[in-house]
């Protein structure tokens, strides 16, 4: 399925059993950021908890992202902390060098990326 409002922004979204891979092709930005948390939050709530590794997983595919901003990111933390508190795994794949420097600039790249912990929803750098 094909979600977009914003000229600039495209989502696809495709559902599985155990993952829901989201392609983002075009900017993430002021203008288009809350389109992507609100499809993930749509995504998320038919999902029931993950239990330890193995569980639910939402990817986030970045192979056709344009240009990103300091919304896109808090687009990006929003994320996290939604997949945290429903026990989802989150991936960042794909991610182009603008978007990979981004993170690593920002120190957000290891918050991004590690795995979710069981028990540990809320937790740790940027929660709260």
């Amino acid at each position: 399925m094909t979600i977009s409002r914003t000229p600039s922004l495209t989502l696809t979204v495709e559902t599985g059993p155990s993952a829901v891979v989201v392609r983002v092709a075009g900017d993430l930005d002021y203008e288009s950021y809350d389109e992507l948390v609100n499809a993930v939050g749509r995504q998320l709530a038919g999902w029931p908890a993950g239990e330890g590794t193995g569980g639910p997983e939402l990817h986030l595919n970045f192979g056709r992202l344009g240009d990103i901003d300091s919304m896109g990111l808090s687009a990006l933390l929003m994320i996290r902390r939604l997949t945290d508190t429903a026990g989802v795994g989150l991936r960042l794949d794909e991610r182009p060098p603008t978007l990979q420097r981004l993170l690593e600039v920002t120190g957000t790249l290891e918050h991004l990326t590690a795995p979710r912990e069981q028990g540990r929803a809320g937790e740790g750098p940027g929660a709260g």
